[in-house]
């Protein structure tokens, strides 16, 4: 066996944790596959599987050929596939930050799949960095500005944001007309995923931008429990204003402090570098920008 159907064989062992299921499913002899494997070792200098008599299960060593075999194989096939048919295929995993997904990505995703039917989606939702090769997404959707990475980031907009609080809220604190009005509020703290720490208000001011950390009673994670806990009159929110825009229409929500808003809020599309980029995630890349381009 070559070493590309070696590295077939052991990845297919790993996923099998048997020899002889592996064996069976490449159609080869049981001996065939064991001798393989133990060349394969001795050529590494490293022992690769632990076996006993019911199983068989990768070591620390084992592990890390594993991760790399599973990408080096899928690049592989990404460029024969290419040469063979130059149409994108194949599953295209995503990973999505929830309200920009649900209010702008999925409406369109129609329109993306007629224009490439030959690839198959699977999306989900998150709003953290993402180890992109060992969970197996191609690319990420994100907002806000982007922390140190060693993936490419690509920005495909910003919006515009603002300052709520619900009208009950309001009546019992007040509504501030200036930054030093702010006294005496609550925010709704939104914590950092790195840190766990709530982020201040930030406000665009003739001097600059200005840090507001107002006291809270609530610390959340998350788009949807953030703009749920503004509509309980738990405190002062920044959101971009797409998002709460049915709620202000409502009189659920109440913009204040529009004469100090907060910076816009980017939002990047992530994925590795463009020489382990394929063609599907390419096209899906290039969809992005120009979806957010009409917006």
């Amino acid at each position: 066996m070559d070493r590309i159907e070696t590295m077939r064989l052991y990845v297919r062992i790993v996923e099998r944790a048997s020899f002889a299921q592996a064996a069976r499913d490449l159609m080869i002899p049981r001996p065939t596959a064991s001798h393989a494997i133990q060349k394969l070792e001795a050529d590494l200098g490293v022992r690769l599987l632990e076996r006993t008599t019911r199983t068989v299960r990768p070591t620390l060593d084992g592990k890390i050929y594993h991760k790399n075999c599973v990408q080096l194989l899928a690049e592989l096939d990404e460029m024969e596939n290419a040469f063979r048919n130059p149409e994108p295929r194949g599953q295209l995993r995503v990973d999505l930050q929830g309200t920009i997904a649900r209010f702008f990505i999925v409406p369109a995703l129609p329109a993306f799949m007629a224009r490439y039917p030959q690839i198959s989606l699977k999306l989900s939702e998150g709003d953290r960095m993402v180890d992109l090769i060992e969970e197996g997404v191609d690319c990420v959707v994100r907002a806000g500005e982007l922390s140190d990475s060693t993936l490419v980031g690509r920005r495909i907009n910003a919006f515009e944001q603002g300052t709520f609080a619900s009208p009950d809220y309001l009546k019992r604190f007040g509504t501030p007309k200036t930054l030093d009005e702010l006294k005496g509020h609550r925010m709704v703290g939104y914590a950092a995923s790195a840190t766990g720490q709530p982020y201040p208000l930030e406000f665009e001011t003739k001097g600059g931008l200005r840090e507001v950390a107002l006291e809270h009673d609530i610390v959340v994670q998350g788009a949807e429990i953030y703009t749920a806990s503004a509509l309980a009159g738990l405190g002062l929110i920044q959101v971009p204003r797409y998002r709460v825009l049915e709620q202000v229409t409502a009189g659920l929500l109440s913009p204040v402090l529009d004469a100090f808003p907060p910076p816009q809020m980017p939002v990047s599309v992530l994925y590795p570098e463009v020489r382990h980029l394929s063609p599907r995630t390419r096209v899906f890349v290039d969809w992005l920008v120009e979806l957010f381009s009409a917006i």
